[in-house]
Order: C-alpha cells, then sequence, then structure tokens
C-alpha cells in the first residue's frame, strides 16, 4: 500500500457471485477490477459490486495489460491479485480427470502477476490442489521467477467465523521482504477456545437465527430467498425416519433406502440424505447445498431441505446480498463462493502485513 492509494487495492480473478470481493471490502479494500465468465454469477456480481470493472469473458482471452490501462493498476500499483480458479479438477467430489482442461487455469494468475506486479498474490482452491503437483509445483515456480516468495497451508474456514467446516488450500505470496504465514485463526472448538483464548466456533444454530420455520414447499413473505423445495412424498418420508440433528441415512429402514447407495462403493458419499446439527458448523457446502439428495443438506430439526437463504447465512453472506438466477443457479453460486468471512481473515491479514512495511519489494523482475 502506498501513499498515492488511500486503500489497499485488489483485482479479483475467478470472482463468481462476488464471495471474495465481499470480505476483501469489509477489510477496507478498493476492489477495481473482477473476471468471471458465467453470464448469471456476473450479474449477480454486478447487482452487488457496480463500482467494480467487471470483465465477463473467458479468461484465457483476457489480455492483463487491459485491467491495467482500465484500472490504473500498472505495475507496482496494486495490493492484492486474488483467484479462485474452479475447484472442479481437484474436488475429491467428482471424477477428479487429470485431462480436465479447467485445470490449468489455475496457472492464469502467474500471467497476470507478471503484468500488474501486486505486491500480494492469494489464491483459495480446495485441499486437492496440493495432490496435483504437476499444477501446484508450476504455480509456485512461476511466481518464484517473478520473484515471489510463496507459503501455502491448509485453512478450516470454521476457525475464522464461518458457520461451515470447509478446508480450503490458501497460497500466499509476496514480492516484499516480509515472511508470510496463514493468518491467525480466531475461533476454536468448544473444548479448545478458553484455553486458546479464541472464541467458539459459529454453529448453525446461531447462522439460522431469526429464520422462521417452514415445510416443505413452503416460502417466507418478507425474504424470497427464504424458500423450501417441494420435495416429493417418497423424500419426506424419508427424511421423516432420519434422526433429527446430525442424523443420516444409517436412520433409514431398509424399504426406504436408495439403492445406489447400498455396498462398498458408495461409502464416501454416506453424506447424501443427512441432517446438519444445530449445534455445531455445517458440513462443507458445494453446488448441491440445498438438495439433501446430494450431501448433508438437511435441515436440523424440520422436514426439509435447507433454503437459499439458510446456504448464504452458512457462507456468511449479508442478508443484504442480491443473488440473480434461479433456483439451481443461486444454489451454485452459493456453494461455490468463498464464505465471506474467511475473505475477510485473508484481506485483514495481508492489509496488516502491507502496513507493517510491505511496501518495500524484493525487485521482482
Amino acid at each position: 500500500m502506498t501513499a498515492r492509494d488511500a486503500a489497499p487495492t485488489m483485482v479479483d480473478l475467478f470472482a463468481g457471485c462476488g464471495g471474495l470481493t465481499t470480505g476483501f471490502k469489509a477489510a477496507g479494500f478498493r476492489v477495481v477490477a473482477a473476471v468471471e465468465v458465467d453470464p448469471v454469477a456476473a450479474q449477480t456480481y454486478r447487482l452487488n459490486h457496480p463500482e467494480v470493472v467487471l470483465y465477463q469473458e473467458d479468461i484465457r482471452n483476457l489480455l492483463p495489460a487491459r485491467i491495467a490501462r482500465d484500472c490504473d493498476v500498472h505495475t507496482g500499483r496494486l495490493t492484492v491479485l486474488s483467484a479462485c480458479a474452479p475447484c472442479q479438477p481437484f474436488s475429491r467430489i467428482g471424477r477428479r480427470d487429470r485431462n480436465d482442461e479447467r485445470a490449468p487455469l489455475a496457472l492464469e494468475p502467474v500471467r497476470f502477476a507478471a503484468e500488474l506486479r501486486p505486491l500480494f498474490v492469494c489464491i483459495e482452491n480446495v485441499p486437492g490442489l496440493g495432490r496435483r503437483r504437476d499444477i501446484l509445483g508450476r504455480l509456485v515456480g512461476g511466481l518464484e521467477r517473478l520473484g515471489y516468495r510463496a507459503y501455502y497451508g491448509i485453512v478450516d474456514a470454521a476457525d475464522y467465523g464461518v458457520p461451515q467446516f470447509r478446508k480450503r488450500l490458501v497460497l500466499l505470496a509476496t514480492a516484499a521482504d516480509v515472511e508470510l504465514r496463514m493468518p491467525e485463526p480466531t475461533h476454536a472448538s468448544p473444548r479448545d477456545a478458553v484455553r486458546l483464548g479464541k472464541k467458539k466456533w459459529v454453529t448453525v444454530r446461531e447462522a439460522f437465527e431469526g429464520l422462521g420455520s417452514l415445510r416443505s414447499g413452503e416460502a417466507s413473505n418478507i425474504d424470497p430467498l427464504h424458500r423450501s423445495r417441494k420435495h416429493t412424498p417418497l423424500s419426506l418420508e424419508r427424511l421423516r425416519h432420519i434422526r433429527r440433528n446430525g442424523g443420516s441415512r444409517d436412520s433409514l429402514p431398509p424399504e426406504l433406502r436408495v439403492a445406489c447407495h447400498e455396498g462398498r462403493r458408495n461409502v464416501g458419499y454416506h453424506d447424501a440424505y443427512g441432517r446438519m446439527s444445530f449445534d455445531r458448523p455445517s458440513n462443507t457446502l458445494t453446488s448441491g447445498c440445498t438438495n439433501f439428495t446430494k450431501g448433508r443438506f438437511g435441515h436440523p430439526t424440520e422436514d426439509r431441505s435447507i433454503t437459499l437463504r439458510e446456504a448464504a447465512r452458512l457462507q456468511t453472506f449479508p442478508d443484504s446480498y442480491r443473488f440473480h438466477g434461479t433456483y439451481e443457479q443461486i444454489s451454485t453460486q452459493i456453494g461455490n463462493a468463498v464464505p465471506v468471512k474467511l475473505a475477510e481473515a485473508l484481506a485483514t491479514y495481508l492489509r496488516q502485513v502491507a502496513s507493517l512495511g510491505g511496501e518495500t519489494r524484493r525487485g521482482a523482475a
């Protein structure tokens, strides 16, 4: 951060619906540009961040020099370049196809860093990226050749005030003469919080506070996002048999079990048809986070899946955040987003490092 800029600046690559941008803005950053190819997510982004220059196009076709010119973030003027490339090629959920054409998208930050020369690079993805040495090695090596030092580790969003267990690989790199680390957690388990001087994890109960009860197919008269899916009679019968507060499909009698869930091959998908527990953070949300047939997305005590509003609360979006699209499209946007509170923790840490001398660069080539 320099005297020329009253606030630190950020460029958001793979911006999605804007979770990362929202967190960085909450930490006092001025987000100057964002890139998002999906038209529905891009419209959500525009609704909430109209001041940001948004490039709705394939990032592979975008010249970083355009951003530098359009947003006046020429060499040395940008504080943070952030990127959250699609996680599907690296996720344990799905096929993890090593030939997935989206995998090389994770290398795009190198090309943008070469042109924009940000003080920091901040990258978030699933832990599975760490097992792709071909991609992660090229990413770190590319940044190092530009004069950056990179450090990465696994963090859990629950440790930063997000009411959701969500482990993510975070990579931080800098061209400044400073040592980086992961931000200090602010929250811990109820068992360890007092001993560590932390706050207790935020629970599902706390996240859902103030939201009215709903039956299958019902909608709130006040909040259009607090609307339950209309479940089939068979789905409702299954839900009635699943134990409240954390139960799984193990509660189902034989006649209600799903045939494809039987056998050893499906052990990795045990959360399907499960309920969340009120007294702990939720499990990791995915793009199917409002459909209990796709994960542990059943309401803790009501016979329905969680609503869009409840999912947005678990991702720490403010209730004022506006979403564009169909029910399924909004569910995908929320499930794929970076939790706002996690983004804010990363941004706050990087701003603190910048204020403690991070403006002294190491002479990136």
